[in-house]
């Protein structure tokens, strides 16, 4: 049974700055501002939010199909994806743009400075969900703007259940657009963050959001998740990580959790605890592709 993910690749450009950033900031020049970090510490990881979601559901032993479009820059993540026999028939290379990519410099203090090129990625919307066969179960996370409209309404006439996963996406939609998303999905993702934002815009409670969709999902970091359904609330508490080293794309891996139990039809209290712990498993590693383990070991 395969799932579709559709979503971004990207590269993470990781920086690390050996002091803080406000010792180099002039509280009262910041109109001018005109600075430069030196970084010797940098790592440049696969990244992307449909990269992220496939490489955690194939560690379940499941069948990703990830769709997403990218530039000519492409290359060594595409020998990555082959090397764990992830397929790559939906994802497109772009001639004349860069994969989306991210700068991401961080201080003593845990501060980040992100730059953000969507590059490749805004072109998601030229690629049509019928181009991929025989999919069970899809999931809508971050992408162009154009490619998530269009998929979550492609995705909606075939009949497929989705997750819809706005995440860091999320504020280039407004009240109106999100309502639309929730009548198409059956599912939506959201972090503690993002559920604030999406209340916000469509004026709707948690509660009353939930009642649009099968099941109304929201993690909490190490507080835990929710996850609405039927007219009740679960808890799902945070699995004990053996370590903390990188939070970055411990949501992606929560999410192929959630796509492995609803693929296999577990209830909704095993779903989240399989989610909860992919996702403590993530955050012991640097990156969001660096760690492993069976799928035994997993359940």
């Amino acid at each position: 049974m395969s799932v579709l993910i559709c979503g971004s690749f990207a590269f993470d450009n990781i920086m690390v700055f050996p002091d803080k950033f406000k010792n180099h900031i002039l509280p009262d020049k910041v109109h001018m501002l005109n600075v430069a970090f030196l970084v010797p510490e940098l790592r440049r990881e696969f990244g992307g939010c449909a990269g992220n979601i496939a490489y955690n559901l194939k560690l379940l032993g499941d069948n990703p199909v990830p769709m997403g479009t990218v530039g000519t820059d492409f290359a060594p993540y595409a020998e990555w994806m082959d090397a764990k026999n992830i397929k790559r028939d939906h994802v497109h290379v772009k001639q004349g743009h860069y994969t989306a990519q991210a700068f991401i410099t961080t201080d003593k203090d845990d501060n980040q400075i992100t730059a953000f090129h969507p590059g490749a990625m805004n072109l998601a919307h030229e690629t049509p969900i019928s181009e991929a066969k025989d999919i069970k179960l899809a999931i809508i996370a971050p992408d162009g703007r154009d490619g998530m409209i269009q998929h979550a309404e492609q995705l909606k006439s075939a009949g497929i259940p989705f997750i819809f996963d706005p995440g860091q996406g999320l504020p280039m939609f407004n009240g109106d657009e999100l309502m639309a998303f929730a009548e198409q999905a059956s599912y939506i993702a959201l972090n503690d963050y993002e559920t604030q934002l999406f209340m916000d815009r469509t004026g709707l409670p948690e509660e009353e959001i939930a009642r649009h969709v099968e099941a109304l999902i929201i993690t909490r970091g190490a507080e835990g998740s929710y996850i609405y359904t039927e007219g009740k609330r679960i808890d799902i508490a945070c699995q004990k990580a053996a370590q903390v080293v990188d939070p970055t794309g411990c949501g992606d891996a929560y999410r192929a959790g959630l796509l492995h139990g609803i693929l296999h039809g577990k209830d909704w209290q095993e779903t989240g605890r399989i989610a909860s712990t992919l996702g403590a498993l993530k955050i012991a590693h640097h990156g969001t592709q660096n760690h492993s383990i069976d799928a035994a070991s997993i359940l």
